[in-house]
């Protein structure tokens, strides 16, 4: 059986959003075949997909032994779009913290002096059911209105292209992403 899954404060369910799995893998810098393995980006020197266990994330250790960076610093805070945070939030987002693939450069939503937990990928059934706040978040950032409006968001999907990327305010509850495409 595998060990209960670490807790990340700012992606709290990466099994639902698949950037973590199950596997039967050993871990590159444990070792040990824990029973999860990442599945998101990592910036490092060498190749690490699907390599590194979420305990080594979590406590930093891939980062320390191996350089690794599972977030781009440049995108959190959408390279500028939204607020900056403490050094010590950046650090714990690139260090310790999964990130989730996107089409483009993932970026990082952050509000309240501080980076947002990432809820998941969404389309159009995705954000319907997140609710008004969530739609009019990616209608802003996507800059349509009207008809085509209604038309991008048609052809949103949670598993495919284009798709929207939310993240939840820790403090303030607002909603707060994006969307890309391939």
């Amino acid at each position: 059986m595998p060990d209960p899954l670490p807790e990340f404060k700012y992606h709290p369910d990466p099994l639902a959003t698949g950037a973590i799995k199950a596997s039967g893998a050993s871990c590159i810098v444990c070792g040990r075949a824990r029973g999860y393995v990442y599945t998101g980006p990592v910036y490092a020197e060498r190749e690490l997909d699907e390599q590194v266990c979420p305990w080594c994330i979590a406590d930093g250790t891939a980062h320390q032994q191996l350089g690794a960076e599972f977030i781009d610093v440049e995108g959190i805070g959408g390279y500028g779009t939204w607020e900056p945070v403490p050094v010590s939030v950046v650090r714990e987002l690139v260090e310790r913290t999964p990130c989730f693939s996107g089409w483009q450069q993932e970026r990082w939503f952050t509000c309240c002096g501080d980076a947002a937990a990432f809820i998941g990928r969404a389309g159009k059934t995705e954000l319907l059911a997140a609710g008004e706040a969530a739609l009019e978040v990616v209608r802003a950032e996507a800059g349509y209105e009207g008809s085509d409006w209604e038309e991008y968001l048609d052809v949103l999907d949670a598993n495919g292209s284009p798709t929207a990327y939310l993240f939840r305010c820790l403090h303030c509850g607002k909603n707060g992403g994006y969307s890309d495409c391939d």
